[in-house]
C-alpha cells in the first residue's frame, strides 16, 4: 500500500484531523423548497465522514441570499434543528465539519425574492447563461447596488448565521468569499463600481469582507473561521484585469487573522480568466503563514504534488466525492474511483445519485 502525504494527520488550531484530504463544499439541491436541512443529508454527510475535515454545501445567510433552488439556509429556527440532524450523525465519527455560510449577490433572481431585484455592490448584470429559479429558467437582471445601512445589516446576517452554526453543533465554518457571489462581488473591481468606503480602493473592496469577518470572529475563535477565495475564478461572469493586486491584498489582510485555514480555488489546476498569468498556491504561500488548502479538479497527484512541495497543507475534493463516498480509502488503497462526470443526477430531488454510491468492494 502506497503511504500518501495526503493520509498524514494535521493539527488546525484545537482540532485534530485525521488525514489532508477535505470534502469540498458542493451545492445539491437537496434541501427542497423549506431549505430546511434533513435526514437524507445528515446520510450524505455521514458517507464521507472519512474525509479529514468535512465542509457543507453553501448554506444562505438571511433569504435576500437565495439564489439556488433547493439550496439549505441557516436563518431560521427550523433550519438550525435540521442542521442539527446532520452535526448529530457527523460528530460521533470525530471528523470535524464547518458550515459555509453563503449569500448568492447579483447570481440571483427577483423569482426569489418575491420580484424584488437581487442585489451587489454594484448594478452591475452578470453576462451568462441563464438562472434557474423556482419558476424555470430565466435571463439574469441587472442587481440592485446595496446601501451603507444594508450592507451593515447584511454584516449582522453573517454575525447571525455563525451564531446559528454555533447552536447547531458545528465544528466551525467557511465565509464563501469565492466564485462570484456576493463578497466576491465586493472584492472584484469589475462589480464594485462604489465610490464610498466600500469600493474604489483595494483597502475599500476589501472592507465588507473584513466586517463579515470581524463579525463571525464575535462568535468563533479564529481558529474556526476558514474562508474561501478565487483568485482566477471567471465562474459567475468575474476576473478583473486588477486580480493580483486584489488578492494579494487580500491574502495579506487574511494573514493577520490567525484563521483556521484559507481555501483557494488554485488557477493552476482549472480554467481561469485571460487576464494575466493565473495566481498560483505558491504565489499565496509566499504571503501567508497559515494552514491553505487548495482545490480545483484535483486528481490525486495533483493533490499530493502540491502538499509534497508545501504549497498546500490541506487538498479539497469536490466531484470525486459525489460518487466515491470512500474517496479518502480508495486513494489509500489505490483502488479504481466510480466515474464522476454524470450530472443528471446532482441536483434532482431524493436519494438517487446522492447516498446510493456504494464503497468499494476489493
Amino acid at each position: 500500500m502506497t503511504q500518501y502525504k495526503l493520509f498524514e494527520p494535521l493539527r488546525m488550531g484545537d482540532l485534530e484531523l485525521k488525514n489532508r484530504i477535505v470534502l469540498a463544499p458542493m451545492t445539491r439541491g437537496r434541501a427542497g423548497e423549506s431549505r430546511v436541512p434533513n435526514a437524507l443529508m445528515a446520510e450524505y454527510y455521514l458517507q464521507r465522514a472519512s474525509a479529514g475535515l468535512l465542509i457543507t454545501e453553501a448554506t444562505v445567510v438571511a433569504a435576500r441570499g437565495n439564489g439556488w433552488v433547493g439550496s439549505p439556509g441557516i436563518y431560521t429556527d427550523e433550519m438550525v434543528a435540521g442542521w442539527r440532524i446532520v452535526t448529530q450523525k457527523v460528530n460521533p465519527t470525530g471528523t470535524p465539519i464547518f458550515l459555509q455560510l453563503w449569500h448568492c449577490g447579483r447570481a440571483s433572481h427577483s423569482d426569489f425574492h418575491n420580484g424584488d431585484l437581487p442585489v451587489s455592490a454594484s448594478a452591475v448584470k452578470l453576462n451568462g447563461d441563464q438562472i434557474r429559479t423556482p419558476f424555470g429558467k430565466k435571463d439574469y437582471e441587472t442587481p440592485r447596488a446595496l446601501t451603507v445601512d444594508e450592507i451593515r445589516a447584511t454584516v449582522n446576517d453573517y454575525r447571525k448565521a455563525a451564531s446559528n452554526a454555533k447552536e447547531a453543533g458545528f465544528s466551525g465554518i467557511e465565509v464563501h468569499a469565492a466564485n462570484g457571489y456576493l463578497i466576491n462581488q465586493f472584492l472584484d473591481s469589475k462589480t464594485n463600481l462604489r465610490n464610498d468606503p466600500y469600493g474604489g480602493s483595494l483597502e475599500n473592496k476589501y472592507r465588507f469582507l473584513g466586517e463579515v469577518l470581524a463579525a463571525v470572529l464575535e462568535v468563533w475563535p479564529s481558529d474556526r473561521v476558514g474562508v474561501r477565495l478565487s483568485p482566477n475564478g471567471v465562474f459567475n461572469d468575474m476576473g478583473s484585469l486588477d486580480f493580483r493586486e486584489t488578492f494579494l491584498y487580500t491574502i495579506k489582510a487574511l494573514n493577520r487573522l490567525n484563521l483556521a485555514y484559507v481555501h483557494i480555488m488554485d488557477g493552476l489546476a482549472f480554467g481561469f480568466h485571460e487576464l494575466g498569468s493565473p495566481m498560483t498556491l505558491a504565489e499565496f504561500r509566499a504571503e501567508y503563514d497559515g494552514i491553505m488548502m487548495g482545490n480545483c479538479g484535483y486528481s490525486r497527484e495533483d493533490a499530493e504534488e502540491r502538499l509534497a512541495k508545501g504549497h498546500a497543507d490541506l487538498a479539497a475534493f469536490g466531484r470525486p466525492f459525489i460518487s466515491n463516498p470512500d474517496l479518502p480509502e480508495r486513494f489509500k488503497h489505490d483502488w479504481p474511483l466510480a466515474p464522476f462526470d454524470d450530472m443528471s443526477l446532482w441536483y434532482t430531488p431524493g436519494a438517487e445519485g446522492y447516498i446510493d454510491y456504494s464503497p468499494y468492494r476489493p
